[in-house]
Formats: C-alpha cells, structure tokens, sequence
C-alpha cells in the first residue's frame, strides 16, 4: 500500500474518495479558482512560517522520494537543528514534515504548518500520520505541533512573524490517535487490494466535511442524478427530514409527498417549485420601488484577503475593497458610471474611501445588492478614516437594499431554485445578462475577481493592464444588473 500524507486524510474524509483518487482519478473534479487560490496561499504561508525556524535546510522535492528520505537521513546525521520538508517512510506511508526540529538528545517535534486560522480536526489526523511513521522509524518524538495563521493579529510598520503565527501543541490529541491508526490503515488496505470496484459508500456530510470533495459532482450528478436544486436545497445535509426523504429514494421536489411535513419557508419553497408559476406580489414590490429616490446609486464593492497582511492596519484575511462600481440612475432614465481600481501593491483602503465621498453625495439614495456586505466596507473605512466618518456612514445610512423583494418572497419564479442569490434572481429577471457575464474575458466572477487582484503585482505590464480592463468590466457589469433588475421590478 503506498499512501502519502494527503491520501491519508482523503480517506479519513471518505474510503471512496482514497479509492478513486488512486484508481479512477479521471472521475474527480479539477480544482477551480478558489481552491487553486488556496492552495498558493499555502505555500506562501508554508514558506514564511519557515523563518519561525532560521537556518535550516530544505528538501528540494523530487519524484524521487528514496533521494529525499536519503537527504533527510543526512541532514539528521550532520546534526542540523531544522530540516524543511523533512522526508520519511514506512511501509509504503510516505510523509513530508513542513518543519521537523531535531533537539540535542535526538529528539524531534514536528511542525505542520497550516494558512487556516485555527486548528481542525483534520489537521491533527494529517500531524497524527507523520508521528505515527516517524515513531515507528524509531524517533522520540517530544512534541508535535500545528502552526496556523493568529487572525487577531494586526499588523503595524513591520511584519512580526511570532505574532502573526500561532504555534499550537496538538501532542495530547495526537497521541490519542495513535492506537486507531493500525485499524485505520489495514482499513484503507481491504479498500484498495480491489482495484475494479469502487467502495459502495453513499453520499452524506462528509461530501462537504472538512472539504467539498472533489468527488462530489461523480457522486451526486453521475452516480445518484441528483439535480441542481433537489431536496438537499431545501433541507440541511444530514438533517432528519433530509434523512427520511432520501432514504425512500426521493431527491426531487417534485416527488415530495403533500402531506410531508416541513417548516412554513420550506413548504413555500416546495410549493413555488411545484406549482412551476411566477408569483409576483405587485403591492409589496411597489412599496419597495417607492422607497426609493432619485438619483439612485448603484454600487458594487469588489475586495480580497491576504493570509500575510502586506498592509499597516489589516489583520489577516480581513476584506480589503480595492474596487467598486457605481452607476447613477436618473429620474429620465440616463445612466453615469463611475468607477475606482486601485493599483497593486499599495494600500488601497484610504483611496477608495476618498473616491467614495467624491462620486456619492452624502444625501443620495444607495442601492446595493446584499447591503450588509456594502455597509460592513463602508463602516470599516470609516473607522480608519475619522475626517472622512461623517460623510461614509451617511451613505450607510442612506443605503437601500434591492435584495429585499426577493429574500421577503415578493417576487418569485422557479428558476431562481428557491434562492434570493443575485446567482438565481438576475438570470431569472434578466437571462441575457447571464449570457453576458459567460462572454467576460478574463473575469466573469468574483472568486476570480479576488484571485485577480490578489495576483496582480506578480504580473507583467502588458499582462496586467489588460487584467485591469477586464476587472473594470466585470465590476461594471455588476452595477448595470442593478439597474436591469431594478428596472424590471418597477415595471409592477
């Protein structure tokens, strides 16, 4: 059995997921922009967390594992205190331990290092596998240790590594997991001796604990045909009457008996499907319309995180708005569009802030989508920026809400699944903008709006300008949907 560290910890998540990464790998979905994203800020994390622990060696990776394991042997023998990517293996378990410290009695504490803000469960299975080789090599292992970003940590002038990351002793929950590992392995050994048939395992939490697998779609869509808006939209994953529906082979809302018995929103929802029929309470949308003066601003915010604040003041993974859109609908109908983009590598938080107080006056109705999100980066800015408070938290208040008509039921089609999602409500409203975003290049949503910026910087010139149009195009778009659902409710 050959099992590295990674494949350890697919199959604590699920033996069917081990089993087809090792033999029907074709099956498994590529890793889009967001886990891709997470993966760079690994290595990036992985990287500086190194210098926690100066003047050691790395392993320089190969695919040849016997090399790094040779490398490993020698280091340890030449008596150097931290090994990077440290390299090991028994019976067919292979570990590379992100930071191993040899201590002068020949003892070792390992380090896996994590960009995740706190410690998982899964963390502690992935540390429990290394001390488990490393133990059965022989090793006295002192302690054993998860290091993960701290997210209370702001930074000032300087980047203090030792605050910035949290070195947490995992050795007691490690230990206790030593004694199952046997049974665990010789598990995941019946499991792979077959390599025709794959594990009947059926679908539950653990498609989305403690990751969406990237066996999900062969699962659910292939295997199960499991549509994009089934039960398990209307009722939690895993919960009771999620349980009792599919146990009797229902997935679909409409094979929901009349009779089942659900929550007031959650029979709404599986009567409006049903029914296939718009419902549009013209009264109620109206109410909302009439709530709203001219001229109307319509903004959109885009921002990112950074694991490693780069910026005085940010803590990490904090939001940090680097663009929005704003389009200006007057009574007659004339639309302006103004727009901000700040350049990478600078903090853009005061910038934008100015430019806000510029294009919107403090008087004016606002309109976003999801509010809350808008006014979090408006309340934050203005905390920053004292001289700037008093007009930012007027266009906070002055802020109106067009998700309102769709999250209180006032408008309604079976297309949106349920859903008041700008996702569901703009191709439903307005389905040639759906089409619209698809023709975007470059950008055509906010995950890569986010990976976009976030990777600017290490971009060239002409690649980077033509990465900024395509954001200002997206960001635009978003704005001008605004406008068109807007558009269309006050048609009622």
């Amino acid at each position: 059995m050959n099992l590295s560290k990674s494949l350890y910890t697919k199959g604590i998540q699920c033996q069917k997921a081990l089993w087809l990464k090792k033999y029907n790998k074709e099956v498994l979905s590529l890793p889009d922009e967001t886990v891709l994203a997470r993966f760079e800020t690994g290595n990036e994390v992985g990287d500086l967390a190194c210098e926690l622990f100066p003047n050691g060696i790395e392993i320089e990776y190969t695919r040849n594992f016997d090399e790094m394991i040779n490398q490993t042997k020698k280091h340890i023998d030449d008596g150097i205190k931290y090994i990077y990517e440290a390299t090991f293996s028994f019976n067919g378990i292979l570990v590379l331990v992100d930071v191993l410290e040899i201590h002068e009695d020949s003892s070792i504490s390992i380090y896996e290092v994590k960009s995740s803000s706190s410690v998982k469960d899964i963390y502690v299975h992935d540390t429990s596998i290394q001390y488990y080789v490393l133990s059965q090599l022989g090793f006295f292992i002192r302690t054993a240790n998860v290091v993960h970003i701290n997210n209370s940590y702001v930074r000032a002038d300087t980047l203090v590594l030792n605050e910035l990351f949290t070195i947490a002793d995992v050795s007691s929950e490690v230990i206790a997991l030593q004694e199952n590992i046997p049974t665990i392995l010789g598990e995941f050994e019946i499991v792979l001796e077959d390599k025709i048939n794959e594990p009947n395992i059926d679908i539950g939490k653990h498609c989305h604990n403690p990751y969406v697998c990237d066996a999900k779609d062969y699962c659910w869509k292939v295997q199960r045909q499991i549509p994009e808006y089934s039960i398990f939209n209307i009722f939690n994953l895993g919960s009771k009457k999620q349980v009792e529906l599919y146990s009797q082979g229902i997935i679909k809302l409409e094979d929901i008996p009349n009779d089942f018995a659900m929550t007031a929103n959650q029979e709404q929802a599986v009567e409006n499907y049903k029914s296939k029929e718009i419902f549009i309470n013209k009264e109620k949308i109206k109410e909302f319309v009439d709530t709203l003066t001219y001229p109307i601003y319509h903004l959109d915010f885009e921002t990112f995180q950074q694991a490693i604040p780069e910026f005085k003041g940010i803590r990490p993974y904090a939001q940090i708005p680097f663009q929005y859109s704003l389009h200006i609908e007057h009574k007659d109908g004339t639309l302006e569009h103004k727009e901000y983009l700040a350049k990478d590598g600078i903090d853009p938080r005061e910038q934008i802030a100015k430019s806000l107080c510029e294009h919107i006056p403090s008087n004016m109705t606002v309109l976003a989508y999801n509010m809350s999100f808008e006014k979090g980066v408006i309340k934050k800015l203005s905390d920053l920026y004292p001289a700037l408070s008093t007009h930012l938290l007027s266009i906070n208040e002055n802020m109106k809400d067009l998700m309102i008509p769709f999250q209180k039921k006032y408008y309604v089609t079976p297309s949106m699944n349920g859903s008041y999602s700008i996702k569901y409500v703009l191709p439903a409203l307005v389905p040639e903008f759906a089409k619209a975003y698809k023709e975007l290049d470059g950008v055509q949503n906010g995950s890569q709006a986010m990976n976009a910026f976030a990777n600017m910087s290490k971009m060239k010139e002409g690649e980077k300008q033509k990465m900024r149009t395509s954001l200002i195009e997206y960001c635009k778009l978003d704005t001008l949907a605004m406008v068109k659902i807007l558009e269309k409710l006050k048609f009622y």
